[in-house]
């Protein structure tokens, strides 16, 4: 039989993957968007490094595949890097070897010990790459972390084989851009005064900016969602980088993320009480539903009442002083609320008090558990997810996978993959509300209780629409492929 001809060759440099290491969202498409790749006829491989957190079952399948030293700083100081490799469901995963910079424990420490450790990282990618004689067609990279590679790629690798690669550089999350003072990042890069102005690596009089340098030098720039790729070329969510974006705008596109479909399935997943898909979900979500209400001490009803769910980082981001500012409206008799996660103390305790107020219908589960979250999701009517700003988000996605109708705000990808429920018509796949106000969300909330009491057929179309809809990584591969070609071209 005849080898499929490759499509295009992706290196992918990331500081985390799944499920090597992962803090948020960007480890999710470190590892999901390469798998879907190879579907489509792509050769991918991942570059990691090698943190010591990573854990033993992973590191005793690894194969060394070589070293060398590297110099780096602008002294030109030389350090170890080693490759050890691993293959997994077709992707090829490199993994960076120095103790030095990655023997720490977790993967992110402190933004002063970062920078060394991802500028060694952004150099030794490329290296290996030059190393290992496999030279992609795209080298994507993600966030800051490996902003350097298309600065490196265009000055230091200019004169290997390398010069045939084209960058692109993804935004998962502009807040966090890896930024230091001048002379602490000229030094660690060793890259040339000239960068270190103010089109390319300046941000102020003294301090530098690790993602603004990439994306002035990448050849392409996407973000995680069509909506938010608008959203930061403005002021608002810009991040002091909005007339830098909006300067390199005709470079950039916006590809929503997808979720792993075949982690989040609602028939095969067997953390679920009862697994169901799309023909029998009105009657196993009652099961799940009341499952979880057993194992969080909740207690039952006949069904008078909407049970409401919120998986998420308690931060600011989240709009979770929204939900804090509105709960005593939302307990209204009929409602019973479960809240998963961690994050700032004033809303662990918030949620923790309306739980002691509202015995049996709050449930404030301040921890992070796999499982729980997987039956949140089956098991609760609607999801909440009213952020200040959200790049892509993952959370309402998995909700309407799982047959969970999402109470959004329009803001980045939820307002691209959310579109609001039209009574006279009929379509829609959720509630959402634009204007970032506790009554606007209280409204939105009101409005899902109105159709789930007073029309339940409807909502239980909606209910089976959400299922049907295809939020999987493969039209989403599919338009990176498309960038990727011309780029390519």
């Amino acid at each position: 039989m005849k080898k499929q001809e490759t499509v295009c060759k992706v290196a992918f440099v990331g500081s985390e993957c799944y499920p090597f290491v992962k803090t948020g969202g960007l480890g999710d498409v470190m590892y999901a968007l390469p798998r879907a790749l190879i579907r489509e006829g792509c050769e991918c491989r991942v570059i990691l490094p090698l943190y010591a957190c990573i854990k033993d079952q992973y590191k005793q399948k690894m194969q060394y595949k070589g070293s060398f030293m590297m110099d780096l700083t602008l002294e030109g100081r030389t350090f170890y890097v080693g490759i050890m490799e691993l293959e997994m469901d077709g992707v090829i995963y490199d993994f960076i070897d120095n103790r030095e910079f990655f023997d720490w424990g977790n993967p992110y420490t402190g933004l002063w010990e970062d920078i060394p450790k991802y500028c060694y990282f952004s150099k030794a990618s490329l290296a290996a790459l030059n190393y290992l004689e496999w030279i992609p067609d795209v080298i994507h990279c993600h966030d800051w972390q490996a902003a350097l590679v298309p600065l490196y790629l265009k000055t230091k690798f200019w004169n290997c084989d390398l010069k045939k690669s084209k960058s692109m550089l993804t935004i998962h999350n502009l807040r966090f851009q890896g930024i230091c003072g001048i002379q602490h990042l000229k030094y660690w890069s060793g890259l040339s005064d000239g960068l270190f102005d103010y089109p390319v690596l300046k941000q102020a009089d003294d301090e530098a900016n690790m993602f603004k340098g990439g994306l002035a030098y990448a050849d392409a720039i996407t973000t995680v969602s069509a909506t938010y790729a608008k959203e930061i070329q403005t002021p608002e969510y810009g991040e002091r980088l909005d007339a830098h974006l909006r300067y390199h705008s005709t470079r950039m596109k916006g590809i929503v993320n997808g979720i792993d479909t075949d982690i989040w399935n609602s028939s095969t997943d067997k953390l679920l009480a009862a697994p169901y898909d799309v023909t029998d979900v009105l009657e196993k979500k009652w099961e799940n539903k009341e499952a979880l209400r057993e194992q969080l001490g909740l207690s039952r009803d006949d069904g008078s009442k909407i049970m409401i769910g919120l998986v998420s980082r308690l931060t600011d981001q989240k709009g979770l002083d929204l939900v804090d500012a509105i709960m005593p409206e939302i307990m209204d008799g009929r409602t019973q609320v479960i809240v998963l996660g961690t994050g700032d103390p004033r809303y662990e305790n918030a949620f923790r008090y309306y739980e002691e107020k509202y015995p049996g219908d709050v449930c404030a589960y301040i921890s992070y558990n796999e499982g729980l979250a997987h039956r949140i999701y089956a098991g609760t009517d609607a999801f909440l997810v009213p952020s200040l700003f959200e790049p892509c988000g993952l959370t309402q996605l998995i909700a309407m996978r799982y047959g969970t109708i999402p109470i959004v705000r329009e803001t980045g990808g939820l307002k691209d993959t959310v579109l609001p429920y039209d009574e006279e018509t009929q379509e829609g796949n959720g509630f959402t509300f634009v204007t970032y106000k506790p009554d606007q969300l209280l409204k939105a909330v009101d409005s899902a209780k109105d159709l789930f009491f007073g029309d339940r057929q409807k909502w239980d179309a909606m209910v089976k629409r959400d299922m049907m809809k295809d939020v999987s990584w493969e039209q989403s591969a599919k338009q990176y492929l498309e960038f990727y070609k011309e780029l390519m071209a």
